[in-house]
């Protein structure tokens, strides 16, 4: 006679049977860590640089594309080069509205909105060296004043500035005298134009990509725009015949600018990549540049250069510092600015060579 008894146990024992593997399933997911997964969203960036694209390749391109080789699939930056997405003076306000995300440039050929702005690209006579501009920054107290302004200045962040190469004219007809000058219509930066118009000098404001065809039609009669390297880099090298010796400024300081929105929504691995690359990006320039401005003098073979006599260049780093003193009037911050290039520029001299020989 059948009572049920075993159909009975036989329910009990497979619910302790899927009970238990229930048990051991939960215990085993909770012993080993779930594995890491990829997050499929990659944060992309436009950036875009003031320099053209033969310029571009050693300005920003390498550091740019070791960029995005490290970020490892999290962040992508599309790089544009001079006047690609936007016209280049209306570069900082593309990146302060959000049209692209970055920007490498000077804070005055852009119309940055802040005081200093003038103190970016060739200030006249600031700097002899490309390594006097890391140490304005780093070590008398640039960076400080540079964080001050463009804190003020909504939708931008300010992350760096660096050194590039020194400004000399590259012209279609020789200079070997200040009255030699007279005259010449130069593309070239803002305040540095607004200087050397003391001087007759005619600055002109063109496109990037315009320059080399304005020179071949006489429109120009060169630039005033960068050092030795650049001028054969970019092409002018072709269209131009002489190459005056004496700069204007030792270097041009050129700086990075995020949107700020895009940059607080950065994790910190990823904001401090971008720093690193930018390192990576001055460092490059400072040894390629010191290249390239002894060997193109050297071993270019396309300009032939001249100078003018010291005693009478002279005159122009006498008026240069007239010219900071005005500046220096303009506003408290570029007081405190120009205090510093003068407390820079005694030291230098008093150290003698080889940090200053005269």
């Amino acid at each position: 006679m059948t009572t049920g008894k075993p159909t009975v146990d036989l329910e009990k024992r497979s619910f302790l049977k899927t009970a238990g593997a229930t048990v051991l399933g939960a215990t085993a997911a909770s012993s080993f860590p779930a594995p890491y997964v990829k997050a499929q969203r990659t944060i992309r960036w436009r950036m875009q640089t003031y320099a053209g694209p033969a310029l571009g390749e050693h300005v920003i391109k390498n550091s740019i594309d070791a960029f995005n080789r490290a970020a490892n699939g999290e962040m992508e930056i599309e790089l544009y080069y001079a006047d690609q997405l936007v016209p280049h003076p209306e570069l900082f306000r593309a990146v302060q509205n959000g049209t692209i995300d970055a920007a490498q440039s000077d804070d005055d050929s852009i119309g940055a909105p802040v005081d200093i702005k003038v103190f970016g690209a060739y200030f006249p006579l600031a700097a002899r060296y490309s390594l006097d501009v890391p140490a304005l920054w780093h070590w008398y107290g640039l960076n400080k004043i540079w964080e001050e302004a463009y804190s003020e200045v909504p939708g931008v962040v300010w992350l760096s500035t660096g050194s590039w190469d020194p400004c000399n004219f590259a012209t279609t007809r020789p200079i070997r005298s200040l009255a030699d000058l007279k005259g010449l219509r130069v593309y070239m930066f803002p305040t540095g134009g607004q200087f050397m118009q003391r001087f007759g000098v005619v600055p002109v404001s063109l496109p990037y990509s315009d320059v080399q065809v304005a020179i071949q039609t006489g429109e120009l009669d060169g630039v005033c725009w960068s050092g030795i390297t650049e001028v054969y880099t970019v092409g002018w090298a072709d269209v131009t015949k002489y190459f005056l010796t004496n700069p204007i400024s030792g270097a041009w300081a050129g700086s990075y600018f995020v949107n700020k929105e895009r940059w607080d929504e950065l994790p910190e691995h990823l904001k401090q990549l971008f720093r690193m690359c930018i390192d990576t990006s001055h460092y490059y320039r400072l040894h390629w540049y010191w290249w390239g401005e002894a060997h193109y003098r050297v071993r270019g073979g396309k300009l032939q250069l001249t100078t003018i006599p010291d005693e009478e260049w002279k005159t122009v780093e006498e008026e240069a510092f007239k010219f900071w003193d005005e500046i220096a009037q303009t506003s408290e911050r570029n007081a405190r600015v120009v205090k510093i290039l003068k407390e820079y520029i005694d030291t230098m001299r008093k150290a003698g060579s080889p940090y200053r020989c005269t």
